[in-house]
C-alpha cells in the first residue's frame, strides 16, 4: 500500500525528476533526488552472496556461499531462509539495499551453462526454496530481486532467442518459482529476462509483467531490467518495467521525457512506475538514507558456521558400497588426487562471481585433520576449460584512444591477467567505450618444457613473448562463447620455456564495437600441459595409500553464465585418471564438483562417489566434515543424472528445441522435464531426482491422507533404524489416474527434510492443498481440478516410492 508520504513525494517531482528514477545513474545505483531529500537506491549482484560494487573479479572481499543448486539439494526451505538472512548483511556490509537474487530458472537441460545458480529441475522444490531465501533477505530490509523472468533456460544467444512456451508449461513448471515468490514471500523485486517470451522481449511483455505478475499475482514491487536487457522506451513503461539498469539511461531520460510529451506513455503510468520504486526505498531504508556510501569485507565466524554446515547439508552420497564411508580417524596413508584437489572449486562463473574472503581446498582441509604426513598428492590430469590465469606484479597503462597512443591517462599494477571493466575505471580518466591499454609483467616457469599460452578478450588484443605475438586476436578477432558471449573463444599457442628463467609477457589491448552488452575484458593464461606421465604418477600414489580420494568434476569456467556446456562428460582426461586410480586402489572414493549431471563410465569400478557440488569458500572443510562423518551427507539430487547425454529432456536431433534455430528455441517437450521426462520415456537415470544415500537407514509406514479445511494432510511415520543420527527427505508425489489432458505420471507436490536419532520414529505430516492435484486449462485461464482418482505417493526419490493411497476429488477451478 502507497503511503500518503511516497504519493506525496511523486506528485512534487517534475516530469524529469520522476523519469530519472526509471533508469539506473551508474552500474549499480539510481540516482538520489536531493532537493525532496529522497536518498540514492543502490544493488549489488547475488545469490551466493554480495560482491559489491567492483569487477566480477577482484574487489572487496566477501563470504562466498553454496551456490543455488547446492542449495537445492538440501531441499530444506529453513536453510535456505538462514542463508538469505546472512546474505542481507553481507548486502547491507556492501552499503547495498537490494540483492540481486534467487535466480530460479528451471533445469530444463542438463547443459545449461546457469544450472549452477538456479535451484532444480522441479519447479515445486524451486519454490519452496525461493520463498525461504526471500523471506530471509526482506527480513533484514534488503530486498530481494527474484529473476530471470522469464523462460531463460539456456545461455545461448540468451539476449535476442526467443522462448516458445505455451501457456500451460509456463504456468505449472516455468512460472512456478516467481508466483510463490510473490503471493508467498512477497519479494519487493523481480528481474526481468534477456530472451523474448513467444516473440516479445520480456522487458516489454505487458501480458508477463502486467497481466500475470501484476494483475493475477497482486505484485507491487519493482521490475528491473537485467543489464542492458531493455530495449525500448514506451513499450517497456507501457508494459510495466520500472527500471532500465544500468545507467546511465540509454532508452529513457530525455527519451522518456519526450514519449510522455508525445503521448506515447501518460503521466499517471510514470507516477505509477515512480510510486513502486519510492516503496521500494521505503521497505530498504534507502528513501531517507544520508550516510556516506561505504564497502566492507565483514569475515563473519557466523557466516563461516554456517557455509560449512550448508555445504554438507547439500553434499550428496550417490554411492557407498560396503559402508566405505565415513573414514574413520585412524585410517592410514591417504592419496589425494585430480585436479580439484588442490584447487577449492568455490562457485560458478559470470555475474555470481566474487572476491571470496578465503578458499579452503580439499588437500588444505584434509592436511589441517590429519597432518600433511598422512597425504600423497598428484594432481594427475587437468580440467581447465581456459589456460590457468596469469598472475604476477602486472602493470597496466591505460590510453584515452583506442591506438595505445600517446602517454598513458592512466596507470595501475594488478595482480592477475584476468580483466573485467566495468565503469568507472583507470581513474575516470578514460572513455569506457573507447579506450586501450598495455599489460606488462613477467612469467617464471617452474619447469623445463613446453608450455601453453591463451587468452581470449571482449574487444581487440595481442599477447607477445619476449616481443614475439604468438597470440593474435586484434586482426583475426571472431565473436565466441565468452564473457557473455561478447568475448572469442580462447585462442592457444605453444611454446617452449627454460625453468628459472624470466621471460617478458605483453598484452595489448582496445575496446572493440559496442555490443549487446557493450562490455570490455580480457583474460590470459599459461600451464605446462600434464600428460600420461602424469596420469601413471597419480595411479602409483594411490597404490602407495590405503584409500585414494580423487577431486574431479568441472569449475566455474565450465558453469558459467553466457554459455551452455557441450555434453556432460569430465573435461580434459578426468575420466581416465579416475578408472587408472581405481584400477590401482580398490578403496577409491570420488568427489565430484560441477553445476550438473555427468556420465561416469567408472562408477561400477569405484565404492563411493560423493557429490559436493560448488559449496562455498568453506569447501573442503565442508567435504572433509562429510568424508569423515562429523556431518550427514544432508543432499538429495534437485536434477536427475541421466546415464548418458543423449537420454535427456532437450537431446533431440531439431535443433529449435535445444540449443534454438533462426533465433528461437521451442519448448515442445512441455511438462515433461526432468524425471516426467524419464517416467514418460521409460528411460532409466543413472540416479534419480531426489535420490542420495544417508550414513544411516531409513524407513516409512503406510500413508494417511487427512481432509482439513485447506485440502488434505499427508500423514507417514518416518523410522531411522540405524545406530547412527541421520536425515532424509520425505517426498511426496501426486498423480492423476484419469486425466482428460495429458499429465506427468506423478509430480513432486510436498517434501519435508527430517533428522532423526538412531532408532528414533515420528510422524510427518505434509500438506497437500487443492494446486497439488490441479492442471492448469487454458481453455479457462485458471487451476482446475479434474473429479477422478488421484494417486498419492511417498518415499525418498522420485523412483523410490514406499507406499501410497488413492483419493477421488471433486470437479474445482481454483482462484
Amino acid at each position: 500500500m502507497v503511503s500518503n508520504r511516497l504519493a506525496a513525494l511523486a506528485d512534487a517531482m517534475t516530469l524529469e525528476e520522476q523519469v530519472s528514477l526509471l533508469s539506473g545513474e551508474d552500474f549499480w545505483s539510481l540516482p538520489a533526488v536531493d532537493r525532496l531529500g529522497i536518498g540514492k537506491l543502490r544493488v549489488t549482484d547475488g545469490p551466493n552472496g554480495a560482491r559489491g560494487s567492483g569487477s566480477l573479479v577482484g574487489g572487496v572481499k566477501s563470504a562466498a556461499f553454496p551456490v543455488g543448486i547446492a542449495i537445492g539439494a538440501s531441499f530444506d526451505p529453513a536453510l535456505a531462509r538462514e542463508i538469505g538472512a546472512a546474505i542481507a548483511e553481507e548486502v547491507k556490509s556492501k552499503g547495498a539495499h537490494v540483492s540481486l537474487a534467487p535466480t530460479v530458472n528451471i533445469h530444463r537441460s542438463v547443459t545449461n551453462g546457469r544450472n549452477f545458480e538456479c535451484y532444480s529441475e522441479d519447479p515445486e522444490l524451486t519454490a519452496a526454496l525461493a520463498v525461504g531465501y526471500v523471506e530471509g533477505l526482506q527480513s533484514r530490509k534488503v530486498s530481494a530481486t527474484i529473476k530471470h523472468f522469464a523462460g531463460n533456460e539456456s545461455e545461448i544467444e540468451r539476449t535476442t532467442m526467443s522462448s516458445e512456451i505455451e501457456e500451460r508449461s509456463l504456468r505449472e513448471i516455468y512460472l512456478r518459482p516467481f508466483e510463490d515468490a510473490v503471493k508467498k514471500a512477497g519479494t519487493w523485486a523481480v528481474m526481468s529476462s534477456y530472451n523474448r517470451l513467444n516473440g516479445t522481449y520480456t522487458s516489454e511483455n505487458q501480458w508477463l509483467l502486467t497481466d500475470v505478475l501484476r494483475k493475477d499475482w497482486g505484485f507491487d514491487g519493482v521490475v528491473m531490467s537485467d543489464w542492458f536487457g531493455s530495449h525500448s522506451t514506451a513499450e517497456t513503461v507501457n508494459a510495466g518495467l520500472n527500471l532500465e539498469m544500468p545507467g546511465p539511461a540509454r532508452d529513457r531520460g530525455e527519451k522518456l521525457v519526450a514519449a510522455v510529451e508525445a503521448g506515447t506513455v501518460t503521466r499517471e503510468t510514470i507516477r505509477a512506475r515512480v510510486l513502486d520504486i519510492l516503496l521500494l526505498m521505503e521497505r530498504t531504508g534507502a528513501l531517507d538514507e544520508k550516510t556516506a556510501f561505504e564497502e566492507h569485507a565483514d569475515d563473519r565466524p557466523e557466516h563461516r558456521a554456517l557455509i560449512r554446515r550448508a555445504g554438507a547439508a547439500g553434499t550428496v552420497l550417490l554411492k557407498n558400497a560396503d559402508g566405505l564411508l565415513p573414514l574413520a580417524e585412524t585410517a592410514g596413508k591417504i592419496a589425494i588426487i585430480g585436479p580439484n584437489a588442490k584447487t577449492a572449486q568455490i562457485m560458478g562463473g559470470g555475474s555470481a562471481q566474487l572476491n571470496p574472503h578465503y578458499r579452503v581446498s580439499p588437500f588444505d582441509a584434509l592436511a589441517d585433520r590429519l597432518g600433511a604426513d598422512r597425504l600423497v598428492y598428484a594432481k594427475g590430469c587437468t580440467n581447465h576449460r581456459w589456460e590457468p590465469v596469469w598472475t604476477g606484479d602486472i602493470a597496466v597503462d591505460y590510453f584515452a584512444n583506442a591506438t595505445l597512443s600517446g602517454d598513458p591517462a592512466h596507470a595501475e599494477t594488478v595482480n592477475d591477467a584476468n580483466m573485467f571493466w566495468i565503469p568507472p575505471f583507470a581513474g575516470g580518466k578514460v572513455d569506457p567505450h573507447r579506450f586501450s591499454a598495455r599489460l606488462s609483467g613477467t612469467f617464471v616457469p617452474d619447469a623445463s618444457g613446453l608450455h601453453r599460452f591463451g587468452m581470449h578478450s571482449a574487444g581487440l588484443s595481442k599477447l607477445f613473448v619476449d616481443g614475439k605475438c604468438i597470440i593474435d586476436l586484434w586482426d583475426g578477432w571472431t565473436r565466441g562463447r565468452t564473457f557473455f558471449e561478447e568475448g572469442s573463444d580462447e585462442v592457444t599457442a605453444d611454446i617452449t620455456l627454460e625453468a628459472g628463467k624470466a621471460y617478458a609477457v605483453t598484452i595489448e589491448f582496445a575496446c572493440g564495437a559496442a555490443k549487446s552488452l557493450g562490455l570490455s575484458a580480457l583474460r590470459a593464461g599459461v600451464s605446462r600441459p600434464l600428460g600420461d606421465d602424469d596420469i601413471a604418477a597419480a595411479a602409483e600414489a594411490a597404490a602407495t595409500a590405503e584409500t585414494a580420494i580423487v577431486f574431479v568434476g568441472r569449475s566455474g569456467e565450465w558453469d558459467t553464465e553466457g554459455s551452455d556446456l557441450e555434453d556432460i562428460t569430465l573435461p580434459g582426461r578426468q575420466d581416465e585418471l579416475v578408472a587408472a586410480v581405481a584400477k590401482a586402489n580398490p578403496r577409491t572414493i570420488v568427489v565430484l564438483q560441477t553445476g550438473g549431471p555427468v556420465e561416469m563410465p567408472w562408477l561400477d569400478d569405484v565404492p563411493a562417489v560423493l557429490q559436493a557440488w560448488y559449496p562455498g569458500q568453506e569447501a573442503g572443510n565442508a567435504i572433509a566434515d562429510v568424508l569423515f562423518g562429523d556431518a550427514e551427507p544432508g543432499g538429495r539430487l534437485p536434477q536427475t543424472f541421466p546415464k548418458r547425454f543423449r537420454d535427456n529432456p532437450t537431446f533431440r536431433q531439431d535443433p529449435e528445441i535445444y540449443p534454438g534455430l533462426d533465433g528461437k528455441v521451442r519448448y515442445q517437450e512441455g511438462l515433461f522435464i526432468g524425471y516426467r521426462h524419464y517416467d514418460q520415456q521409460g528411460i532409466d537415470p543413472m540416479f534419480p531426482f531426489g535420490y542420495g544415500l544417508s550414513y544411516t537407514d531409513f524407513d516409512c509406514g503406510s500413508l494417511d491422507l487427512d481432509e482439513d479445511e485447506t485440502g488434505f494432510l499427508a500423514r507417514i511415520a518416518v523410522t531411522n533404524p540405524g545406530v547412527r543420527a541421520g536425515s532424509t527427505v520425505l517426498q511426496i508425489y501426486v498423480g492423476d489416474d484419469e486425466a482428460s489432458v495429458e499429465r506427468p505420471v506423478r509430480e513432486l507436490k510436498g517434501f519435508a527434510k527430517i533428522e532423526l536419532a538412531a532408532g528414533e520414529s515420528r510422524e510427518i505430516i505434509i500438506a497437500l492443498p487443492p494446486r497439488a492435484f490441479a492442471f492448469y486449462d487454458t481453455t479457462i485461464g485458471a487451476f482446475r481440478i479434474e473429479a477422478g482418482r488421484f494417486t498419492v505417493s511417498a518415499g525418498f526419490s522420485a523412483t523410490d516410492l514406499r507406499t501410497s493411497a488413492a483419493i477421488d476429488m471433486p470437479e474445482m477451478i481454483l482462484d
